[in-house]
């Protein structure tokens, strides 16, 4: 399984200064094909772990390997610009070659790439969310409460659809819900 390693943390130790410690010797893996969930109150330090993870934080002590990484983020109205068009926007970071399928398989009409950010339902932004990070070709995607956003049921549809490509990819995903986390989930992680 090693060959289909996609993220390894190891022995990771951190906290902010003049603050506790969040973590202290913390390990975990992602391979292709499985999600990992990161479960925890508010404060201790899922969002941070992403952060030491895109190397926009510095561990204390440990290490982190990661293969090509993209992130779904928890409201995808602010991680669009609201004055361009979907499209223009997936196309400033990734290539479109192969948009048709994957937005398919998202459910996704592709005639909305050609909307602003706005004229979207906060489900067919989220998609548009997975189409952007899926363009990307990454080995593993950070999912940061991806369907908390959304309603009940649009919440299901999004992580169904996200799961339709573990394929190619690795999902390590934060949430709070452990419903959630129990149902899509090959191991979670409690902090």
């Amino acid at each position: 399984m090693q060959e289909h390693r996609v993220l390894h943390v190891d022995n990771l130790t951190f906290g902010y200064k003049n603050s506790p410690i969040l973590y202290k010797d913390l390990s975990l893996h992602v391979n292709i094909g499985e999600v990992v969930s990161v479960l925890g109150a508010s404060g201790s330090g899922k969002s941070t772990l992403f952060e030491l993870i895109t190397n926009n934080l510095v561990p204390l002590k440990g290490t982190i390997t990661c293969k090509e990484i993209t992130q779904v983020f928890q409201d995808p109205y602010t991680s669009f610009h609201p004055t361009y068009t979907i499209k223009n926007q997936i196309g400033d970071v990734a290539s479109l070659e192969g948009y048709e399928d994957i937005c398919n398989s998202l459910e996704l009409d592709i005639s909305l790439l050609e909307q602003k950010p706005h004229k979207l339902s906060g489900g067919q932004l989220q998609r548009c969310s997975i189409l952007r990070a899926l363009l990307m070709k990454p080995k593993i995607i950070l999912a940061d409460e991806p369907t908390s956003a959304l309603d009940n049921i649009t919440q299901l549809e999004v992580m169904k659809l996200l799961v339709k490509f573990l394929n190619r990819v690795g999902i390590l995903l934060i949430t709070h819900d452990e419903n959630l986390a129990s149902w899509c989930s090959d191991r979670i992680i409690k902090l």
